[in-house]
Parts: C-alpha cells; sequence; structure tokens
C-alpha cells in the first residue's frame, strides 16, 4: 500500500490561492455578529437605515459604521428612493451564505 506525501493534499492543489484568500476577507468581514445580522435583515427586504436600527435594536451609528464597511467591501450596495437610502446584499457569494444559515435554533439576538 503506497503512502500518500503531505503534498498530494495542499489547498492550492484543490482551491486557487487567490480565490482562497478572497474567501477569507468576505468571511471575515461578514463574521462580525452586528453585520452578519445586517446582512441578514437586509437580504429579507430592502430596508432602509431606519428600518435596520429597529430590526437589530441598535444605536443608529453602529448600523451606519457597520453599513459603510459592508459598502466598502462591495458586499451590499444602496440606492435611493424618494428621500430613502434602500440596502442591498450585492455579493453573490454572500447572498448564498446568507441562505445556507441555519434558521432553526437560535435566538435573532
Amino acid at each position: 500500500m503506497a503512502l500518500v506525501s503531505h503534498d498530494d493534499y495542499k489547498a492550492s492543489t484543490y482551491y486557487d490561492e487567490k480565490r482562497l484568500a478572497e474567501v477569507a476577507r468576505k468571511l471575515k468581514v461578514c463574521g462580525h455578529p452586528v453585520r452578519l445580522r445586517l446582512l441578514c435583515a437586509i437580504e429579507a427586504r430592502e430596508p432602509c437605515v431606519s428600518e435596520l436600527w429597529q430590526c437589530l435594536q441598535e444605536e443608529q451609528p453602529v448600523v451606519s459604521q457597520h453599513l459603510a464597511v459592508l459598502k466598502r467591501e462591495g458586499i451590499v450596495a444602496s440606492r435611493v428612493e424618494g428621500t430613502r437610502r434602500l440596502y442591498s446584499v450585492s455579493d453573490p457569494w454572500v447572498r448564498g451564505l446568507i441562505a445556507s444559515l441555519p434558521t432553526e435554533g437560535y435566538s435573532r439576538r
């Protein structure tokens, strides 16, 4: 029986290193509890920032700061409708990540 060397199982053999770095970056950005809650709320509908404060029960500066990070990283986008700025998840990979999250057995807060 031939032994398989450690080199045969390098991640780079199966995944592109740039892609792994990109996934790691997105996971880091999305992994913050407030940002993850924001993403779930945004994916459910296109809310404005005041709806997000109420939904998350967080202060406006906290929500705005985390939205700015998500926008800067290209994960969410916003559009203006009348006097309101509406948010949506713009990254397809992140939409898939949110869709894969378990919905049962976890508290909302």
